[in-house]
């Protein structure tokens, strides 16, 4: 008789880093031509991280158009990322809190100047 499959537990929750583009909406400055995101986003996996982010930016009415991962904590540290203080208390409050949190924004323009 074959033993029935045990559900498996969950993952443990990790914070991805994730740089997101956006594309242009009515909340961003006039003259905006869309948006860069840095944020961090737990979940229990790199695709879990990535929907989970992208339908919270969809419910604030933005949109994402690209979303570029660059790993965990522990992926970034192996890749000789140096990560300020400032950033792993960011990762640490998404995860306590189970949020998505935007770290950094920046604003496209057309116009030379703003580069």
């Amino acid at each position: 008789m074959p033993k029935p499959d045990r559900p498996k537990p969950p993952a443990p929750e990790q914070v991805f880093t994730l740089l997101v583009e956006l594309g242009v909406t009515d909340d961003l400055p006039k003259g905006a031509t869309g948006a860069g995101l840095l944020l961090y986003a737990p979940g229990p996996d790199e695709a879990s991280a990535v929907r989970d982010a992208v339908s919270v930016l969809k419910q604030a009415d933005l949109k994402p158009l690209d979303v570029t991962s660059y790993g965990t904590l522990d992926d970034r540290l192996a890749a000789g990322d140096e990560i300020p203080q400032e950033e792993r208390d960011l990762m640490a409050r998404a995860l306590a809190e189970n949020a998505v949190i935007v770290a950094q924004k920046t604003w496209f323009t057309d116009d030379a100047a703003d580069d």
